[in-house]
């Protein structure tokens, strides 16, 4: 895939709002929300706002006059912080309110927290919290856009987004890619996301874990199911580990990380089955030497992790533009 590299900022500008599109839908709630052609464009206003973060000067005034509010009732540095920058680089005033020190660690509902963040109004709403389709919640009350930065064990489209422009990045294309991903599958909203976008691109997807970490109705999702690390990992041209969430395990679902590593954790020796070009991807927090290997995960000739990272702010001004977009058409 050719590289974007304009040299002069006005012609950067000028291939941004060539790109920009108003959002499908006035919120991004799920991954469902976007149809293929949708996906498309959002990469490729994404891989120009790629340059402009590579710039000295990375501010804009896309979102002038607009306000977002980050609203995270879990922590969250990577996905906060991403979402932050990206408001700030399009030029709109930018929020975080800490609900732990807020009302809501005082008994106030999601519904009255709704009702006074209405009150305020603010133009975005970047929600993350435990209870899925709180987002979607959110959204039937207030008058803003919301954007899903994950909810419970639900969806994190975002992520998946940003992860699909590491991969076309990477390769220069999406479709007919096999992607395997591997691990707590059960309780992750990322890998449910990634699924989504992926199968609407035309990948090959895998999944990949114990019988105690895949979902009953996985069989349902369009993919092929796998209880053997190095089976499902065979010719993969991407192995996207995910984290060993212990937090959302209510019971033994493993007998212990170190047998959980044993059999799937990413090591040189499981990775030599994967395809010649195979690259690597985690949507972080990694738990090193339980899921991966800091040999593997710190490769860069391999892994795409940090450049997870480096998307993930221009993925999120994609859509963050494209929501704004939305609503000037909305007015």
């Amino acid at each position: 895939m050719t590289r974007i590299t304009p040299q002069d900022p006005q012609v950067l500008l000028e291939m941004i709002q060539s790109r920009l599109f108003p959002f499908p839908k006035r919120h991004f709630n799920a991954a469902q929300d976007l149809d293929p052609p949708d996906i498309v464009a959002l990469l490729d206003l994404a891989d120009v706002f790629v340059e402009l973060n590579r710039r000295t000067n990375k501010k804009l005034d896309l979102l002038k006059g607009r306000t977002q509010v980050n609203l995270f009732f879990e922590n969250s540095t990577r996905t906060m912080s991403s979402f932050e920058l990206a408001g700030k680089r399009l030029g709109a005033d930018t929020v975080n309110m800490n609900p732990r020190t807020s009302s809501v660690a005082k008994g106030e509902t999601l519904i009255d927290t709704a009702v006074t963040l209405n009150a305020m109004k603010p133009d975005l709403l970047v929600v993350r919290h435990s209870a899925s389709g709180a987002a979607q919640l959110l959204g039937q009350k207030v008058g803003c856009s919301v954007v899903n930065a994950g909810d419970g064990q639900h969806q994190h489209p975002t992520q998946a987004l940003l992860d699909m422009l590491s991969i076309r990045r990477a390769f220069g294309h999406v479709d007919s890619l096999t992607v395997a991903i591997c691990g707590d599958v059960a309780h992750s909203r990322v890998a449910r996301s990634n699924v989504i976008l992926l199968n609407a691109m035309g990948a090959n997807v895998r999944l990949v874990g114990p019988p105690t970490l895949i979902p009953g109705d996985a069989d349902e999702w369009g993919v092929e199911v796998y209880h053997d690390m190095r089976a499902g990992i065979t010719g993969a041209n991407v192995v996207m580990m995910l984290r060993l969430q212990l937090e959302r395990m209510d019971g033994a679902f493993i007998p212990s990380t170190r047998e959980y590593f044993r059999y799937f954790g990413l090591d040189r020796e499981k990775l030599a089955v994967a395809a010649p070009d195979v690259r690597v991807m985690h949507p972080g927090p990694m738990n090193r030497g339980v899921e991966i290997d800091s040999e593997v995960a710190d490769d860069l000739s391999i892994s795409l992790i940090q450049d997870q990272v480096e998307m993930g702010v221009a993925a999120r001004m994609a859509v963050l533009a494209s929501l704004a977009a939305r609503l000037e058409t909305d007015r």
